[in-house]
């Protein structure tokens, strides 16, 4: 057993809304594709930097896929959480929905999972937080994220 600290998920959750402008949108009135990646990595880091408080360098993100636009005037909501740690590296998952203001409806329109590194004093590799899942759903993301990071493993040594 580790003698790091230990933390849950719900610890350092982040969901941020964003009110999707005319300087955000393509020439479909729609949000740009890399102001979402923006704000991905954004919400990701700032949960990142939440579970190990400590500075953090986004290290890979995985495929995204943009399943439905966000239209200009809508919200965009982003909602970030670890799913699996490292000794210095950090999972978090983040899930992207856009919101009509006027109805209320949301529908999801991406996800991705970003993973981070944090650094120390002198900017490398630390230790972060052991990450304990405590509900089914925390859970299911861990053993989920942890055949992920598997895969990642063995696709670098390819």
């Amino acid at each position: 057993m580790s003698d790091r600290q230990k933390k849950t998920p719900v610890e350092s959750a982040v969901e941020m809304r964003e009110l999707v402008l005319p300087n955000d949108t393509n020439s479909h009135g729609n949000v740009l594709g890399g102001k979402v990646l923006h704000l991905m990595d954004l919400a990701c880091a700032m949960v990142a930097m939440r579970h190990c408080r400590r500075p953090v360098v986004t290290a890979a993100m995985d495929n995204v896929e943009f399943l439905a636009p966000i239209p200009g005037g809508h919200f965009m909501i982003l909602k970030a959480m670890v799913n699996h740690t490292g000794r210095t590296s950090m999972e978090i998952g983040v899930r992207v929905e856009g919101e009509d203001p006027l109805t209320g409806d949301i529908i999801h329109t991406s996800s991705a999972y970003l993973t981070f590194v944090g650094l120390d004093d002198r900017k490398r590799p630390a230790e972060v937080p052991e990450m304990v899942p405590g509900t089914d759903d925390e859970k299911r993301r861990y053993e989920e994220a942890e055949e992920r990071v598997n895969h990642r493993r063995a696709s670098r040594r390819d």
